[in-house]
């Protein structure tokens, strides 16, 4: 089988998304919900579980030929949110301001979580192919291959219930979902062949070990390839805590997955801070009370901010992470 080119890029492309509220009222009280919070996060960490708004991820009709208007499909695991609750309150802080590239509000530092694909390491190239050659074998958009750009506003860090919505929304659920699932077994077949970790991985995961520090993975990805892939980047170990999405009440972008590592680790939102490439992933991350530091692995650096993330790293290695990480340890 060939090899994928890992230098594949994505084109700019933008993100439709909806906004949505959260809350933090269900953790421990060990997770934060004080008036000393960074006001950055503080009125939206005391919303109510029940309080969300409409999540209408797939309202816009796709401009591709061949492709139809998307429209409303029956699913398993996804909540139904509730209609009529007032939007999202814009995030502002004077302690910590948007797209600073300062966690000094964050000392002590207690614990760092990670999403998996695309930040641990550089899988979604290998899922554009999966998804490419597979929904081109179906004859979706009248056969032609999807693009980057489809990939990235169409595909790119949903959930796998969430995506037969965007692709199949003529398909019953279980026909949809066994598409899926052999897509995956295609992704894992082709991870073997060509995941690299992502640059600058082994020295951050060291700086974590050697403070002490507690870590967890949080994924929307299947628990098979999540565990694939922390075998193959030796991490199984390290990543003693893994938080899968399919196994929460709601996925990414929802912030549940991200208050369940929050109460397994017995920490603090006020001392915790995720790493994350996508838009979902950070919406999840900011909604759970924490800022979120975007890895522009594919997606432009623009959207990864307009999503909330506080900063945006090429990888690891980057300086910018390491000058923020030796701030915060002032």
């Amino acid at each position: 089988m060939a090899n994928i080119p890992l230098d594949w890029r994505y084109q700019k492309a933008s993100e439709h998304t909806s906004t949505f509220q959260f809350t933090t009222a269900d953790l421990p009280d060990s997770v934060t919900r004080s008036p000393d919070i960074p006001s950055q996060f503080s009125h939206q960490a005391k919303q109510t579980m029940s309080a969300l708004g409409s999540l209408n991820l797939f309202s816009d009709s796709v401009t591709m030929n061949g492709i139809h208007k998307i429209k409303p499909f029956p699913r398993n695991n996804l909540s139904h949110t509730p209609p009529n609750v007032a939007p999202r309150i814009p995030i502002v802080s004077n302690s910590c301001p948007p797209h600073s590239s300062s966690l000094s509000f964050l000392a002590p530092v207690e614990a760092i979580l990670f999403d998996i694909d695309g930040t641990l390491c550089d899988s979604d190239p290998i899922h554009y192919h999966a998804f490419r050659e597979m929904l081109q074998e179906i004859g979706f958009n009248g056969g032609a291959p999807i693009t980057e750009e489809f990939f990235i506003q169409r595909i790119s860090g949903k959930h796998n219930e969430q995506l037969c919505e965007v692709l199949l929304p003529d398909w019953d659920f279980p026909r949809a979902m066994k598409f899926m699932y052999n897509k995956e077994a295609f992704f894992r077949r082709l991870a073997a062949e060509n995941l690299q970790p992502m640059n600058g991985l082994n020295k951050l995961c060291k700086w974590i070990e050697d403070r002490g520090l507690k870590r967890a993975a949080v994924t929307n990805a299947p628990k098979p390839n999540a565990e694939l892939l922390l075998s193959m980047l030796c991490l199984e170990d390290y990543f003693k805590t893994l938080v899968l999405a399919e196994e929460c009440d709601r996925v990414k972008p929802f912030p549940d997955p991200y208050l369940k590592a929050l109460v397994t680790l017995g920490v603090s939102n006020k001392h915790t801070f995720v790493f994350e490439d996508s838009v979902s992933g950070i919406k999840a991350g900011v909604g759970a009370g924490m800022p979120v530091v975007g890895l522009a692995t594919r997606n432009p650096e623009e959207l990864l901010l307009e999503a909330g993330a506080i900063f945006v790293i090429k990888d690891f290695d980057d300086p910018k992470l390491w000058s923020a990480l030796e701030e915060l340890e002032k």
